[in-house]
């Protein structure tokens, strides 16, 4: 679905990325791990084209998209949840999640109701506005609003970061589900190896810049976890 070869990335006068290669496929869910600085958010940013590469190539469903914008991307079918939330805080639950549906392929014009399926709590809240939220509602309503435009695949970028364990729990429910119940591949960025574990399929480790170890989540070792993820 994702192939990703020869990536490079300068930031600032700084290279972040030093000629990277990634596949992912179709239906995965893979966590992408590394110590802070290795990349990993920069990686997301390129994929989703919030970042110019300074070469190398993207494909998505075959086709090359570096030159495609980031809100096109969305319409391809790439759902980005960046790290932070990004909500509107001013703008209420409802409207948050309509800000997605343009990006539809299907040209639907309502909050689907699958939305509201895995995260009850926003219907409650419709009339809410976004900073009013929690934390762990606000990542709720995030992931929520990547949703709303049906994506290809479902980009997480430390979605645990500051939130409440019983929401980290929920979080993680919901992205299993997605991924094994509905098919949807998942690309998820995660610190905590629990958590990391327990929803991902398979891995990939960075390290300055590029993509050190690849394989299923249930080889990751000891050994790994040394050498690219402890402190």
């Amino acid at each position: 679905m994702i192939r990703i070869e020869k990536l490079n990335q300068k930031y600032g006068g700084t290279q972040i990325l030093w000629d990277l290669d990634l596949n992912i496929e179709k239906g995965s869910c893979t966590c992408i791990m590394g110590r802070n600085g290795a990349g990993k958010t920069t990686l997301l940013k390129c994929l989703m084209g919030l970042l110019p590469a300074s070469s190398g190539q993207i494909l998505f469903d075959g086709k090359p998209i570096q030159q495609v914008a980031a809100q096109q991307r969305a319409k391809i079918g790439i759902g980005y949840v960046p790290q932070g939330r990004d909500i509107f805080p001013l703008l209420t639950v409802e409207e948050n999640l309509q800000i997605g549906l343009p990006a539809r392929r299907d040209g639907l014009r309502k909050i689907p109701e699958r939305v509201f399926e895995l995260f009850p709590v926003l219907k409650e809240m419709l009339q809410r506005r976004g900073g009013d939220l929690s934390g762990g509602q606000q990542q709720q309503l995030a992931i929520a609003r990547a949703l709303v435009i049906d994506p290809k695949v479902l980009i997480l970028d430390e979605p645990n970061e500051g939130i409440q364990p019983n929401i980290v729990r929920q979080i993680g429910d919901v992205v299993t589900q997605l991924n094994q119940e509905d098919g949807l591949t998942v690309i998820l960025v995660e610190q905590k190896l629990g958590f990391a574990r327990r929803v991902g399929r398979e891995f990939r480790l960075m390290q300055k810049g590029a993509v050190m170890a690849a394989d299923k989540m249930s080889n990751l070792n000891d050994e790994l976890i040394r050498q690219y993820l402890a402190v």
